[in-house]
């Protein structure tokens, strides 16, 4: 049974010893005076903000738990004790409950939810260190995701005495209160609070809000198929891929009008290029970090002379050009000035001056998007005319975390509650300018940041910025964690910039990690390059002729499984279920639950990407109970564990032979 059209209903049963609340039969909320499912206080947040890394932090006080049931007409009422009044009222509204504190003075609320022992559990959004969120608990806040992520290396305390910027495990672009169990149920929070998913205690599944009135909207269904196809229905799916996206890769330089000329060599070695990404497009600010933008979202003709017939001659080789942009503008370029005229910039909450915001040796106003005209302004007025008319065929959609939560909005509302929403209106946004030219499904913007509902309008993740390194919660293999994760909840299409991008401490790319990020690219739906924060202090693609010749080799395998490509493409659009997949998605078995270090890339193809430095061969586990083909030897290994070698170029990848696509696939052999 799936959600979908309310074939799920959720049902009270109420006893003189508790409640439970039942989802197609099971309990997936119960609660007694022994063991009360709810709990209230009164919060005192202290929050604070530095470039996009936040450290929060809370002091409840007057802390209720809430144990005794009663039924009210249809709803259920809780209070502290027999007798005493209701604290919070509980109603079914079909496959969600709506729940809403009685007395104001609470703002918090703590549910738990029934657990199964040895249940698992995933979603959570876009999570970088674990697939499996059994056992932790994950903070629901959009920000930067932290340089380093992991509190016992060195690199994160260096960054976290810079700016608070060392992050940890949990730290994500994209965060989404909602999570699938291994039991088959699946439960998504209505609110764009700060909240807290917490599964440190195997016996119940607890959500942690910091508002008093909220949500809880439940799935069910037969087998997890089904169960993500649900979640992306609710959410909303992507449209397919263009032909061109998939086609080829995507080459990334910012060198100015050089970049041309680079171009050309790596086409001349061979690459299948269908598109060129110069994010410098808008020109360059240069700061300690590395290589900025110029965050004035214009064509810069210094920069770029004749970029409009460099685009009518890159178009006529069957390339693409694509941009960058934000929804920030810098204080000292023309569209602010134009934005702060028109009113259309947040403000202090002390006064009517624009409210700034530190990104790092320079200060961006905010532009409002809670006001209609200022997202309209945006999408048509800079989107659409500076780019879209311009000639761009898309672009990275970048930011979106960095909200504070002290500014003043035009539309009144609460900041604290706005934050986590920004990344779904500034996708909002970019898709609006994108359909007024006609252009949804043809133009593709990218995007890091995200929430609840940032399917319905952006194209295309990219798993933000990893380190230049191989590092267990930083480095290459986070971006397989991060596509598996957001597949789960609804988000069809993921990449990562090969190479990685943060370069920091003499923190550098080494020839073997991007000979490995080549491969990995070649197997994910877009395949494109990144130069970095630091090009001149790290290796490019076109660095040296063994590493054009890895990409190049790469670009050709990316273009020729592009026919594969579409028909998952396709697939995401009727069915929801994205096209890197968890093994466990299709073959439903404990022992692969946790696997997130190799992917299914659609039914018929499983990638195991080499994540680790230096390795030459790797562990592979081939799920279900046929045999799997090598794809480039084409010899046929049976399910179960094997150990595979990995000269470079031939990352370990199988298929079923019996696969409609198994000639195409043959058709790469070694």
């Amino acid at each position: 049974m799936a959600h979908g059209t309310g074939n799920v209903s959720l049902t009270f049963d109420v006893r003189e010893d508790g409640f439970a609340c039942l989802l197609a039969g099971r309990a997936v909320l119960r609660g007694s005076a022994d063991s009360p499912a709810f709990a209230v206080a009164h919060g005192a947040p202290e929050v604070e903000m530095v470039r996009g890394n936040f450290a929060i932090s809370d002091a409840p006080t007057g802390r209720v738990e809430l144990g005794f049931a009663a039924l009210d007409g249809a709803d259920i009422v809780l209070s502290a004790s027999a007798g005493a009044a209701p604290m919070l009222r509980v109603s079914v509204k079909g496959d969600s409950l709506d729940i809403a504190v009685l007395d104001p003075a609470y703002d918090r609320v703590w549910v738990d939810l029934a657990a199964l022992p040895g249940e698992h559990v995933w979603g959570g959004g876009e999570q970088m260190s674990y697939l499996d969120l059994s056992g932790r608990r994950f903070p629901i806040w959009t920000s930067e995701p932290g340089v380093g992520r992991d509190k016992s290396t060195e690199l994160t305390r260096l960054m976290d005495q810079n700016g608070m910027a060392g992050g940890d495990y949990w730290w994500t672009n994209y965060p989404q209160p909602t999570f699938l169990t291994s039991s088959l149920w699946a439960c998504h929070l209505g609110s764009s609070a700060y909240s807290v998913l917490d599964f440190t205690d195997a016996g119940r599944h607890r959500i942690e809000v910091w508002e008093g009135a909220f949500t809880l909207e439940f799935f069910a269904a037969d087998d997890l198929p089904a169960l993500v196809g649900a979640l992306s229905s609710r959410f909303g799916r992507q449209p397919a891929l263009p032909d061109w996206a998939i086609g080829g890769a995507i080459v990334g330089l910012k060198e100015g009008d050089v970049s041309f000329a680079r171009l050309e060599k790596i086409m001349d070695a061979g690459a299948e290029i269908s598109g060129l990404w110069c994010e410098d497009w808008i020109g360059i600010r240069q700061t300690s970090f590395g290589r900025r933008l110029f965050w004035d979202w214009s064509w810069n003709e210094a920069r770029y002379p004749e970029l409009p017939a460099r685009i009518a001659a890159l178009a006529e080789k069957g390339v693409r050009f694509l941009g960058y942009v934000n929804p920030y503008l810098a204080n000292d370029g023309k569209q602010y000035a134009e934005a702060e005229a028109l009113g259309y910039l947040a403000l202090r909450q002390d006064s009517d001056a624009v409210y700034l915001v530190d990104f790092g040796e320079f200060d961006c106003g905010v532009v409002d998007f809670t006001n209609p005209a200022a997202l309209d302004w945006f999408a048509d007025r800079v989107i659409g005319r500076e780019m879209l008319d311009f000639g761009l065929s898309g672009w990275m959609a970048d930011f979106g975390e960095y909200l504070p939560v002290d500014l003043r909005l035009h539309d009144g509302s609460d900041p604290m509650l706005m934050h986590n929403r920004w990344p779904v209106l500034w996708a909002e946004a970019n898709a609006r300018a994108v359909a007024s030219r006609g252009k949804t499904g043809e133009a593709v913007f990218f995007m890091r940041a995200g929430f609840s509902g940032v399917q319905a309008h952006c194209p295309l993740l990219w798993a933000g910025d990893q380190s230049v390194d191989f590092t267990r919660h930083d480095g290459i293999n986070t971006v397989l964690t991060a596509a598996l994760s957001a597949g789960l909840v609804g988000n069809a299409y993921s990449h990562s910039d090969v190479g990685g991008y943060t370069s920091l401490h003499g923190n550098v790319r080494t020839a073997d990690l991007m000979m490995r990020w080549c491969e990995l690219g070649a197997f994910s739906p877009v395949m494109r390059s990144h130069e970095g924060n630091r090009p001149d202090d790290n290796l490019q693609i076109d660095s040296s002729p063994e590493l054009l010749g890895q990409f190049a080799a790469m670009s050709r395998v990316h273009k020729a499984l592009a026919p594969y490509v579409r028909h998952l493409s396709d697939e995401a659009v009727a069915t929801g279920l994205p096209v890197q997949r968890p093994l466990f998605l299709h073959y439903f078995e404990e022992v692969l639950f946790s696997v997130q270090d190799q992917y299914l890339y659609g039914a018929d193809m499983l990638v195991a990407p080499i994540v680790e430095a230096e390795a030459t061969q790797r562990k592979v586990i081939l799920p279900g109970d046929t045999p799997w083909r090598h794809l480039w030897t084409g010899k046929d290994f049976a399910p179960g564990t094997h150990t595979v070698a990995a000269p470079y170029g031939q990352p370990p990848v199988f298929y079923l032979p019996g696969s409609k696509f198994a000639p195409l696939f043959a058709s790469l052999k070694a």
